[in-house]
């Protein structure tokens, strides 16, 4: 028997890379990366959806960058928003079902308690703003499409703050972290698994968040992982983890939401379990990574 087509845009980043070998073995995957699916032409990437006539489209692609975002706002906006929307009407258009990947920057980070998935967005940075259009486009060409929110993703297929953190505590160097912002870490292959339960043709479409269980800061998601390396025999140097104020990050130029943790009910409803807790997420990776030797001194 065939198997089924899944186009896959964005397959060269931290996510894209988890979700092409997580669906390789049951499905037809179509990995693209930026040269292949470049979503700045919107039109032509829609083309695409509509000559591979797949019954999965994930769209994993986006301008993050959230500063750059801020001085090339048109282009942000053409790989934010217009090319999601563009895939999505193409989606329609074929019978497909559009997976895109979302964020927590749509909300404003004035919340005392996380985000549920009704909870009203109020972006405070162009990335946000672009981010939230692109749902917006992506959930008015049908019903059956759906927008899965994510937050600070890390995973093997590319390095993220947790593992600068830990290569630091490797060789020994001071490891700083900011301390007052608050979000929920994403695995990637814990997204992977849990988007299956989007394939099936009788899942909802709509708003999904998709993240960790838990609300922690960079500082602490530093130090779990450090916490996690130790325990694992691993010869880190620092286990403690110096706070920085969000404030005092120069080089960030766009605001960023101080506190966008994410509740998931929607997705776990679908899985029949709770999503695990961001510090076994974390546990879990610093495990593989140690496992393919990629824990130690550079």
């Amino acid at each position: 028997m065939d198997k089924k087509k899944l186009l896959l845009f964005g397959a060269r980043g931290r996510l894209g890379a988890a979700l092409a070998r997580a669906y390789g073995e049951d499905w037809n995957v179509v990995a693209l990366g930026r040269q292949e699916g470049d979503l700045s032409t919107p039109e032509t990437a829609a083309s695409m959806v509509r000559r591979e006539k797949p019954a999965i489209v994930i769209n994993s692609a986006a301008m993050t960058n959230v500063d750059v975002c801020e001085t090339e706002r048109g282009l942000a906006s053409t790989v934010n928003a217009d090319a999601p929307g563009a895939l999505a009407r193409a989606c329609t258009d074929c019978g497909a079902r559009l997976i895109h990947i979302s964020t927590d920057y749509v909300f404003s980070g004035n919340a005392s308690e996380p985000y549920e998935e009704h909870a009203a967005p109020d972006p405070i940075s162009w990335y946000g703003q672009t981010k939230l259009q692109g749902e917006e486009q992506v959930l008015s060409a049908g019903d059956q499409h759906g927008v899965i929110r994510v937050s600070w993703v890390f995973g093997p297929d590319r390095d993220s703050f947790v593992d600068k953190a830990l290569q630091s505590s490797l060789r020994g160097e001071p490891v700083k972290a900011v301390a007052d912002k608050w979000s929920s870490p994403t695995y990637t292959l814990d997204v992977a698994e849990a988007l299956r339960a989007l394939f099936s043709v009788e899942a909802p479409g709509g708003v999904y968040h998709l993240c960790n269980r838990g609300v922690c800061t960079w500082r602490d998601w530093a130090e779990e992982g450090i916490k996690a390396a130790a325990a694992l025999g691993l010869p880190v140097k620092t286990s403690s983890v110096e706070p920085l104020k969000l404030a005092d990050i120069k080089a960030m130029v766009a605001p960023r939401p101080v506190y966008s943790p994410m509740t998931c009910e929607r997705i776990e409803g679908l899985l029949g379990y709770p999503l695990r807790s961001w510090q076994d997420a974390v546990h879990s990776y610093v495990h593989l990574l140690a496992d393919q030797g990629r824990l130690t001194v550079d």
